[in-house]
Parts: C-alpha cells; structure tokens; sequence
C-alpha cells in the first residue's frame, strides 16, 4: 500500500497542530524537527493522545471529506466542473477518458488511508496511556473506530477494492469493497460497544469533541449509513431508530482549516452546483423549499447547463458542515423497511412523508414543506420516492454515487445522464509502488 505512505504521514500528523513532524525511518527524506515532538512522545501521553484525536477529526473534515463531496458529486452530476484544469475536465467528463493520473480521483483514493493510518496509532495506543481512564479510554477508541470505518466507506463509495490497511510494505492486498465495508460496520460496532459500556469522559468531550461533534449519535448514524450501503438492512433500521432526530453533530472550520467545498466553489471556482440538483425533469418539485436552501443566486447557462450558486453549509470559509443529517436517518428507515424480507411500507410511507412535510423543527434548517406523497403505494413506487428524497435532502453529502448505484439509476456506458462512472481507476502511484494493485474497472 503506497500513495505514498511517507506522505500519508507527512501530511497526517502536519494537520494536527502545525509544529508536530512525524519522524519514520520509512521516510529518510524527513528532517527532524528538535523542538518538535517524535510520535513515541505523542503517543505515550495523555495529552499527545487528545492531540491526536482532535487531529484525526481534522484531517477527515478537512482533507478526506473534500473529494468524497466534490469527486462524486462530480460524478453524479451534482456539480459541475467548470475550470480548465485537466483533473477537472476529466473528471466533468468521466467516462474512458478518465486516466489513473486524475489527481481528483487520487485524492479520494490516498486521503482515506491518511485518515486510517492516524486511526491505527490511537487505537493501538490508547489502551496501554488511558487504560485506567475508562472514559478518556472509550471516547479515544470510539472516535477512532468512527472515522476509521468512515474512511473505510469513502474508499468503497469510489473504488472496487483496496486495502483495509496501510503498509510501509508496499504490498498491501487488495479486498472487495464488500470487505471494506463489513470492516467498517465492523468498527463502528466496536465504537458502539465502548459508548455503552462507558461513556466518555467530561475532559474527553471537553477537549476532544467539543460541544459541536456528538460522538454517539454519529457513530450511530454512521452504522446506519454504511450498513444500509452493505445491504445490512435490518442493522441500518434498528441503528437509525437509536439517532436522536433533534441533535445536531458537525464539522467545524476556521480560517486557517476552513470549509473545503467553499475553498473549491467559491473561492477557486473549480465546481459550480447544477440548477436541478443534477436530478432528471420532474424530481424536484417546483415548492420544494429545500431548493432555495441549497441553491441560490441566479441561474447562468454554461452550455447546455443550468448553473447556481452554492448555499447550504457551503456559504463561508467557516461554515460547519453536518456529519449527518437528521432526515437522512427516516429515509434509512424507510429504505430498510422497503428492502425488507417482508417490506413494511406503511412504516416508510410514514417517513417519507415526516421529510417532505416537514415546515418546522430541523435542527439545520432544512425542510421540504411539500404536501404528503400521493403516488401509487407499491414498494418499487416508494423506492423512487426515497431515491428523489434522499438526492435533495442528502445534496453534496458524498451519498448520491452510491445511492445512484443503490438504487439501479442509469449508467454508463448506456447513459451518462446521471452518473458519468460507475468506479474509478486505481491511481497511477499505487499501481507502480503496489504490485497487488487490481485491473481498473472498464468504466
């Protein structure tokens, strides 16, 4: 596993707090910082261990989460690129012509493994510094478990196969994205289990999490969102009945770690929001307030696209961006109770209308305010329903690739009208450093 694993550390422990090196004789091209900190010091302290914590969450929020958003939504049509560089225009394009040398889809490949690798040292260490701190312990673990699984999923969401874990080797083996992900519910269960049986500390929340990251309703939302992404359907529903639907949970930003998607549309313009939510005619209704919520300014023509301006949790350098939405849990519900054995479309119909008939009450602030479904009551009918709900409540969550693939949407190479790949290929770093590296899928 490469991509490169020097620069996997490199950048990892740089995102933590600015003056902190990582020193591996892995990577002799690094020079030893004398005022800063080794990782053996870091991760023998308490303090280093929060440190680290705190920069685990940093560097998926703001590093690993950028290409999640903005590649596949490249790719599903949510954005569109509009710059001239060549990793944007292929990826706008997608398709064959879309090389293993896209930096845009690179990114979504190595950013992941930056984020697992910072996860493995704290789950390894922590035990042996907090282990008579139990609650210092479950919070460390929990939140390494979290964005563990999470990063693990974001590589599934992209790619046919990886690695579930990095190698200084170079030989890491690859696994199916069906064992990325039973390895992330795998996590995420341990996560679970450490909340229940000891909830974190008072220090741990005050230091690490803070008062904006809700530590146990995201690892729940999270085990509902990527077992409803393996197939687990009954996991995912029991998991989003235990997320409270009023609680808010999120990434936070400043000027010096600031909002990635605004960086990327607003700031350098390389993306711009498609008017419909790049959703075909007819899936978004002309009231649907959510509309207004996510997409603003004028419409402006680019060919034969409509183009807005981005709102939504995108607006400014510092605005904080949801680890989940509360709607998306009762569309989880729904979905799972109509993939059921035996559907239960009565419990869906319910939740898909508490999301479009919402006016009030959203701890974001984002409400359909639609009248209540009157379509035909089949399960294939409520399906489609769940799939327009989910493509404007979810907008630019990293969800609509997967969801497009989820729910059969058309695809390439029939049509390109919704999603222009179906994975990616693997990078060109990984197939030369990594001889295990698979075939890149056809398309």
């Amino acid at each position: 596993m490469n991509v490169s694993f020097c620069t996997w550390r490199r950048t990892a422990w740089r995102a933590l707090f600015g003056t902190l090196l990582l020193a591996t004789s892995a990577c002799n091209i690094d020079v030893v910082n004398p005022n800063a900190a080794t990782d053996v010091q870091t991760l023998s302290t308490r303090e280093g261990i929060f440190a680290l914590s705190i920069g685990l969450r940093q560097q998926y929020s703001v590093s690993a989460l950028e290409p999640l958003l903005l590649t596949t939504g490249t790719t599903a049509r949510e954005v569109k690129g509009i710059s001239t560089f060549i990793n944007v225009v292929e990826l706008e394009a997608g398709g064959t012509g879309l090389t293993p040398n896209n930096g845009n889809t690179s990114a979504l490949y190595a950013r992941p493994y930056r984020v697992i690798e910072i996860a493995r040292q704290l789950i390894e260490a922590a035990p042996g510094v907090l282990g008579a701190d139990a609650g210092a312990r479950s919070g460390v673990l929990a939140h390494a478990y979290l964005f563990n699984a999470a990063a693990l999923a974001e590589l599934a969401t992209g790619f046919e196969q990886g690695p579930v874990v990095t190698d200084a080797t170079n030989r890491a083996s690859f696994v199916s994205r069906q064992q990325l992900l039973a390895e992330a519910v795998r996590l995420l269960d341990l996560a679970a289990q450490e909340l229940a049986t000891t909830a974190p500390s008072a220090e741990f929340t005050t230091q690490v999490t803070g008062t904006s990251f809700n530590l146990p309703n995201t690892v729940q939302a999270y085990r509902a969102r990527i077992n409803l992404m393996a197939g687990n359907y009954a996991a995912a529903l029991a998991a989003a009945t235990l997320v409270s639907l009023t609680v808010r949970s999120a990434f936070t930003y400043n000027s010096l770690n600031p909002n990635p998607i605004y960086q990327a549309v607003t700031v350098t313009r390389n993306f711009a929001p498609r008017g419909n939510f790049g959703l075909p005619a007819g899936f978004v209704e002309a009231t649907d307030r959510r509309r207004a919520f996510y997409l603003t300014g004028p419409r402006i023509t680019s060919g034969t696209d409509s183009l807005r301006t981005l709102g939504g949790f995108f607006t400014s350098l510092t605005s904080e961006i949801p680890a989940y939405l509360p709607d998306e849990m009762r569309l989880i519900r729904a979905e799972a109770n109509l993939r059921a054995t035996a559907p239960n479309l009565t419990a869906a119909l319910a939740d898909i209308n508490a999301v479009r008939t919402q006016t009030t009450g959203d701890p974001w602030g984002v409400h359909a305010g639609l009248a209540a479904y009157s379509g035909p009551v089949t399960v294939n009918d409520l399906l489609l329903e769940v799939y327009k709900q989910r493509s404007v409540e979810l907008y630019l969550s990293g969800l609509r690739l997967e969801d497009s693939r989820r729910f059969g949407r058309p695809a390439p190479p029939t049509s390109f009208a919704e999603r222009t790949r179906n994975f990616y290929p693997y990078p060109q770093q990984e197939r030369v450093n990594n001889p295990n590296t698979p075939a890149d899928p056809a398309i």
